[in-house]
């Protein structure tokens, strides 16, 4: 018996980088033409030790800023259409805390990153997981940095 919802997520990580706009396009494309869901992430780094509460307002004001981050990504998968949403914020290092969201979501069948566009190498996220692509449990899509809306559409 096959189900009725395709319930394939598209894992996208929510940063203030060019970047992250073409691999959030590239996967509200794909989600909007097969189905499934975008998971937005943001990671926010936990503050040094400071003292005195402060970097409790350092927390905070970092997690306003991810908010805002997903609240603009939010906006833009409105304009793209009828796209299944989902929102995670997380604490710690990115990469640490990216890998733990995929095993605790076993719906999460896709990392969509994309290729820094300045031409300096592909970029920390891409690097790090290309260089463990062994040690994660889905694909991972890297999109080029450099396409437009229009090329990225045209391969969804």
């Amino acid at each position: 018996m096959y189900e009725t919802e395709y319930k394939r997520k598209f894992l996208v990580i929510i940063d203030e980088t060019v970047e992250c706009d073409r691999a959030l396009t590239f996967a509200a494309y794909r989600v909007k033409r097969t189905g499934g869901t975008v998971v937005l992430m943001s990671v926010v780094e936990k503050p040094e030790f400071i003292g005195m509460g402060v970097e409790d307002v350092l927390r905070a004001e970092a997690v306003e800023q991810a908010e805002r981050n997903l609240d603009a990504r939010l906006a833009r998968i409105r304009d793209i259409g009828e796209v299944k949403v989902e929102s995670v914020i997380r604490e710690g290092e990115g990469p640490e805390q990216i890998e733990r969201v995929i095993n605790e979501d076993r719906a999460i069948a896709i990392l969509v990153l994309a290729a820094s566009s300045l031409g300096e190498g592909p970029g920390p996220l891409v690097t790090h997981f290309a260089a463990r692509a062994h040690a994660l449990p889905i694909p991972m899509t890297v999109v080029p940095g450099r396409m437009s809306d229009a090329e990225i559409i045209d391969v969804c």
